[in-house]
């Protein structure tokens, strides 16, 4: 929406990491999707109908609306402030923090530079992860190591980093508490994925800005894409254009004030055998010289995790999980991760890890 994470960019993305399917045509019905308050989970008297709610909007669509998550107004109204003078940034300041410069992916691309099924996506947009040294790899360490390491920051906007980092860690305790309440709501210990989250978790946030329709008259803002790791929390404006397959055709999913759009990636799926769903979404590009402006927020474990099926009941049910072979997914959450970047941004990897195209 890794938008979303990269899919061969991580949404709205890290989008993430399936190629595009087939395209449906666009839905006319409004979005169904399910609004979670997680101010609920608190209640005795409300807690079991929450836990039943989010129980079906995860298994049904695996997107969901989340409300209550005590992040104020005022904090999403300076973060979208914020991504929007980015954007209004001289192009020379943007490209000064280009994210050619960084071996870890990081930092500005410029539109169209970023791939979602092999094709460019129309926009561009600040990636933005851990603030971290750089990594020693060695000749036999796992080359997704690199995936960690320093920021690029605009000196022309010294306020950024500040607010950025605040929010990714805001958001990380929202998303860790949401997580625990979903294992919750399948009948799984909520803990479950404390020990894969709790020293080095891989939080990655986008800063993106659609600008309007490409001269081409292609309307991929992002193309359609799973999310590769656990969980995604979106805020977008007021423009709209996310959209979600349900029933074989694209549903809007418009902004709702005060709310993210939440959704669950390819390794709950994996962690579930299937039985929670990552769900394929894009965002269509706005109509003329409309800008649009999302901050998404990627949730994700240590890059050595390697995701275990969640125990319980609800495997009794579980359908497995479906293999893709122009998709494939690992359990070990940075080789999942470091497919989606080596799609999504093929120009970064043959400058710094050319070892890594076609491998």
């Amino acid at each position: 929406m890794p938008s979303a994470h990269p899919s061969s960019s991580p949404a709205s993305s890290p989008a993430s990491s399936s190629p595009a399917p087939s395209s449906p045509a666009p839905s006319p019905a409004p979005s169904s999707l399910a609004v979670i308050d997680l101010s609920r989970a608190d209640d005795p008297a409300e807690r079991g109908d929450f836990l039943k709610q989010l129980h079906a909007a995860a298994r049904d669509t695996g997107f969901l609306y989340l409300t209550g998550h005590g992040i104020s107004e005022s904090e999403t109204a300076r973060i979208l402030e914020l991504t929007r003078a980015f954007f209004a940034l001289p192009e020379a300041d943007r490209l000064a923090v280009s994210n050619l410069n960084s071996p870890h992916f990081r930092g500005y691309t410029r539109i169209g530079h970023e791939l979602t099924g092999g094709t460019s996506d129309w926009r561009d947009q600040l990636d933005v992860g851990a603030e971290r040294p750089a990594p020693r790899v060695g000749p036999g360490d796992p080359s997704y190591l690199w995936l960690e390491g320093p920021n690029q920051w605009p000196a022309a906007l010294p306020e950024l980093r500040d607010v950025v980092l605040s929010w990714q860690s805001r958001l990380a305790a929202v998303a860790h508490r949401l997580l625990r309440e979903l294992l919750a709501s399948i009948g799984a210990a909520p803990d479950f994925f404390d020990a894969v989250f709790a020293d080095r978790p891989h939080l990655h946030t986008k800063l993106i800005r659609y600008p309007g329709s490409a001269p081409s008259g292609a309307d991929q803002g992002v193309g359609a894409h799973k999310d590769y790791g656990f969980l995604t929390l979106l805020l977008q404006d007021g423009v709209g254009g996310l959209q979600v397959v349900r029933d074989g055709g694209y549903v809007d999913i418009p902004p709702m004030p005060g709310a993210f759009v939440v959704n669950l990636g390819e390794l709950l799926e994996i962690a579930t055998e299937g039985y929670l769903v990552a769900t394929d979404h894009r965002v269509v590009s706005p109509p003329g010289a409309v800008e649009r402006f999302s901050v998404p927020f990627f949730y994700n474990p240590r890059l050595d995790a390697v995701v275990e099926t969640v125990p319980g009941e609800y495997l009794r049910t579980a359908p497995g999980v479906a293999h893709d072979a122009s998709n494939p997914l690992h359990a070990e959450y940075g080789r999942n991760e470091l497919k989606g970047w080596v799609r999504a941004h093929p120009t970064v990897a043959r400058r710094w890890h050319p070892e890594l195209i076609n491998a």
